[in-house]
């Protein structure tokens, strides 16, 4: 069976593994996911992620990061824009999320970045998901 939505896949895969206690989580590799995670590494969400080869392809292996009491950093990853419906904003619509707390994941013309960059490079583009 096709998937529709592989960022959606990606991001359920990491909230399980959150709720699991997991260190890390493996995810089927795309550009576009590593883009996403690259940004969630700057932003200080995961610990770090790798890309691993296989014998046919490639695969992400996410190291989930969490504080010095046990509890995720990541308290909440929900996908925005879906292949049903696109949610697109201008950089003066991206509101800060949770006053700072956490950050918008934004595809743009030069590339996937937060929402910080996008306000402060005054550019807007495609909202793919939510974290905080």
């Amino acid at each position: 069976m096709s998937m529709s939505d592989p960022i959606a896949d990606m991001l359920t895969r990491i909230r399980n593994s959150i709720l699991r206690k997991h260190v890390d989580v493996k995810i089927p590799f795309s550009n576009i996911k590593e883009n996403i995670l690259k940004v969630l590494q700057e932003e200080g969400f995961i610990y770090k992620y790798e890309v691993t080869p296989l014998k046919v392809g490639k695969e992400l292996k996410v190291v989930l990061k969490y504080d010095k009491l046990g509890r995720p950093v990541v308290r909440s990853i929900q996908r925005v824009s879906r292949p049903g419906l696109r949610i697109f904003k201008n950089a003066d619509e991206i509101k800060p999320v949770l006053n700072g707390q956490g950050m918008y994941v934004v595809s743009t013309s030069k590339g996937v970045v937060s929402d910080f960059v996008c306000r402060k490079q005054h550019i807007g583009g495609e909202v793919l998901c939510q974290v905080y």
